[in-house]
């Protein structure tokens, strides 16, 4: 039996582009939630509990829910051990070792920081609005004359 000749065999170049790919998607993935994260953090200090730091913090709840749910292991890790990486994991990504492989014990005092910031935004924010009660009132000005406009569900009855 002759054994298969490596220069017609594509399935580790496969593999390796393969890995490269879920490599070069788990950086992009870890690259935005880690810009959600450092958003928190800002808006958090900033005092600026808006839409925006919402959609943050569902973005990286969503991603530490799902690492919490797979065993505290990157979902993708499966797919880098189909590809034939050596260990599985994806922690190294594009980043030092060190740094990658610490990534989850770095982020809890992270998170928490970030969590208490907007905690206290949130616990302070009628404080804020009873001090600066125009605040309030100009959205609902702005909007009176819209609903206004909008015939109500008798004049609607009339109109057919």
């Amino acid at each position: 039996m002759t054994e298969p000749d490596s220069s017609t065999d594509t399935s580790k170049g496969a593999g390796n582009a393969t890995l490269v790919m879920i490599k070069a998607v788990h950086t992009v993935a870890w690259l935005s939630i880690e810009s959600c994260v450092v958003y928190l953090l800002y808006a958090g200090l900033r005092g600026r509990s808006d839409r925006r730091a919402a959609i943050a913090g569902w973005v990286v709840a969503g991603e530490t829910l799902t690492f919490a749910a797979n065993g505290f292991r990157c979902p993708l890790t499966q797919f880098a051990e189909r590809a034939g990486a050596e260990s599985g994991s994806v922690t190294d990504i594009y980043l030092p070792r060190w740094f990658a492989h610490n990534l989850p014990s770095l982020h809890v005092p992270v998170l928490i920081t970030a969590a208490a910031l907007h905690w206290r935004n949130l616990r302070d924010a009628p404080q804020k609005s009873a001090q600066h009660p125009e605040v309030l009132v100009r959205p609902a000005v702005a909007v009176l004359p819209v609903l206004r406009a909008v015939p109500s569900v008798e004049d609607r009855e009339h109109l057919t």
